[in-house]
């Protein structure tokens, strides 16, 4: 299903690349997204773990875009030479943005993590994206905007994806 296709006053667990689209101007459907949900005509929910991906895959991208490394082996090449990461901050600014999104932050507890494990082990799952399942059958949250389509085979979910990005 299309993203813009979610009705007002739904609740929408939120995905890491969704965040990721919106502050790398990749995709005007997920800022549109998330601005509903600012707005308050979504109720956007997301997880610490996702906020660690985000921050994480943030920092990446701007190494990068600074030029101060290039790909491959890019966690490899900044763990050699830290003094890279004392250059960074757009990808902390960025990532404090989500709170102000009027986005809710559900904590990571470890029963969370133990039956996140069903779900890799039904679904084929990565560990963040199993969390995640885990959190919104914890929290009872059907929709989940995200582009990962590995999320289409999960049962019980309404997967919202982005049609402005190619794969």
């Amino acid at each position: 299903m299309k993203l813009e296709t979610i009705s007002q006053g739904s609740e929408v667990f939120i995905d890491s690349n969704i965040f990721i689209y919106h502050f790398t101007n990749s995709s005007e459907e997920c800022s549109k997204f998330l601005e509903r949900c600012e707005y308050r005509e979504i109720s956007g929910f997301t997880s610490v773990n996702v906020l660690l991906e985000v921050l994480h895959r943030l920092m990446m991208i701007e190494v990068v875009k600074k030029g101060l490394l290039s790909t491959p082996n890019l966690v490899k090449k900044i763990n050699k030479n830290p003094e890279i990461i004392k250059q960074l901050n757009d990808y902390f600014i960025n990532t404090q943005k989500i709170k102000d999104m009027e986005i809710s932050i559900f904590s990571m507890d470890f029963t969370s993590i133990l039956s996140s494990h069903s779900y890799r082990f039904k679904y084929g799952l990565m560990v963040n994206d199993s969390l995640i399942t885990a959190t919104m059958e914890r929290e009872k949250i059907l929709n989940l905007a995200s582009n990962d389509r590995t999320f289409l085979a999960v049962k019980n979910i309404n997967v919202f994806q982005p049609s402005d990005i190619d794969f």
